[in-house]
């Protein structure tokens, strides 16, 4: 009996040392949940958390927020805010490596939302309307519709009174123009109009298009908004406009193929929804 009952204890540690790595594996730590919720599209989503870290900045309030999500650094309209005040986020958009050129710092992810949550959608949504007092969200947006040439006609932040309530992005469309440009080689090329039409079957896929700058409107939440035309599309529907944005700069006027990732049904709030958008885009001249 004593006999069988070393034997057994000697293969149990035997097996033990030859397979040490299921049971190491097993006392790993798994994620946590907070990190890889972190890791989620915020879009879109109210973001409820305490107040790490908070500084104002030309009529931003910036904003380090411990939320469900993760912590994550919010921008919105100057707002009283306290280090360890709990605080609910109305949705807003995110942006990756933007730099506050007032602060001197680049921020890795940041999300710029109309203000703090009302605690209802309706509130929230009468929020992200209003006309921006001081700067904020809308407010930045809104100089997409103005033409703006360059963040210092359009600073961070700032706002043009005489456009009164924001018209959102039906306001910066460039009316249909006579232009006349050929479509694109190469696969996944599609002319404006084509774009439009075949927008829910192109989401999320990338796209060359060819076309005339129409406008720019320069360094808008750190990035260009390029519209551009080829003569295609549907002018009562705007579907003749379509907005691109990029970190590059070709200059208005110019013919360009652009190459990016098609977005539909692509909305910010604060009435800027585009039923088309092509995103971070590369452009060939």
């Amino acid at each position: 009996m004593f006999l069988s009952s070393k034997i057994l204890l000697r293969t149990a540690l035997c097996l033990t040392l030859i397979a040490p790595v299921p049971v190491l594996a097993a006392e790993q730590p798994a994620a946590p949940p907070k990190e890889k919720a972190a890791e989620a599209a915020l879009d879109g989503k109210t973001m409820q958390g305490n107040v790490l870290e908070t500084m104002n900045s030309n009529g931003y309030t910036y904003l380090l927020l411990d939320a469900a999500q993760g912590k994550i650094w919010v921008a919105i309209p100057e707002t009283q805010v306290k280090v360890g005040q709990n605080l609910a986020i109305a949705p807003g958009m995110t942006m990756f490596n933007f730099t506050s050129k007032t602060l001197n710092r680049t921020f890795d992810r940041i999300v710029f939302a109309p203000g703090p949550d009302k605690g209802s959608r309706p509130a929230a949504a009468a929020e992200a309307a209003k006309p921006a007092q001081g700067g904020g969200f809308d407010a930045a947006l809104r100089a997409e519709a103005t033409g703006a040439k360059d963040a210092a006609t359009q600073p961070e932040g700032g706002s043009d009174a005489s456009l009164g309530t924001s018209t959102g992005s039906a306001g910066a469309v460039v009316p249909s123009s006579e232009v006349n440009v050929h479509k694109a080689a190469g696969p996944n090329s599609y002319s404006v109009g084509e774009c439009f039409e075949q927008g829910k079957e192109l989401n999320g896929k990338t796209v060359r298009v060819r076309g005339k700058v129409m406008k720019i409107s320069r360094m808008i939440m750190g990035k260009n908004w390029l519209h551009i035309q080829d003569g295609t599309g549907n002018p009562l529907k705007n579907h003749h406009d379509l907005v691109v944005t990029t970190q590059e700069d070709p200059g208005e006027g110019t013919v360009v193929t652009i190459e990016g990732k098609l977005a539909a049904d692509k909305d910010f709030g604060a009435g800027y929804r585009y039923d088309v958008l092509v995103e971070d885009a590369k452009i060939e001249k």
